[in-house]
């Protein structure tokens, strides 16, 4: 598997994330930079999962079919399609088609995992699908993947 990185001008891998991309602030997706990317992508996927929920790995947002590009822009419009990056489907993430940024309760840090995935294809799944099936479908289809952890409290 070909090395890629993701990374975020909004804050460093492992490090705090701003308000802006909480549900406390604005609540929009970070811009995402990815270095190395392989010349046989075709799509990308993104599943950002909350470490510190009781629910192993909650999932807050669910992307995919991303055109294979190496800047994925800071807010990403609301929606099951997303027209502005080449109608790549949002699925059903936090119960919406969206990105949900994290909002813990009370004081508690969380930890969340922008998991990405490079494909070998575009995906035929419908928008109301979860992460379980994004998982299922992308099997045998991943030639390259890196996450970029952020924490909020």
């Amino acid at each position: 598997m070909e090395n890629l990185t993701i990374s975020s001008p909004s804050f460093e891998d492992g490090g705090l994330i701003p308000i802006k991309y909480t549900g406390y602030g604005e609540d929009i997706s970070p811009e995402l930079v990815l270095d190395g990317l392989s010349k046989r992508a075709v799509s990308i996927a993104i599943i950002m999962n909350d470490m510190g929920h009781p629910v192993p790995a909650y999932n807050h947002w669910v992307i995919w079919n991303i055109p294979a590009i190496s800047l994925i822009p800071e807010n990403i419009p609301r929606g099951e399609q997303v027209e502005c990056l080449g109608c790549a489907v949002q699925g059903r993430g936090y119960g919406k088609h969206r990105y949900r940024g994290p909002k813990p309760p009370f004081k508690w840090s969380h930890i969340y995992h922008f998991n990405l995935f490079v494909l070998d294809c575009s995906l035929d799944l419908p928008s109301t699908a979860r992460k379980k099936d994004l998982l299922a479908a992308m099997q045998g289809h991943i030639l390259q993947q890196a996450v970029l952890t952020g924490h909020y409290r």
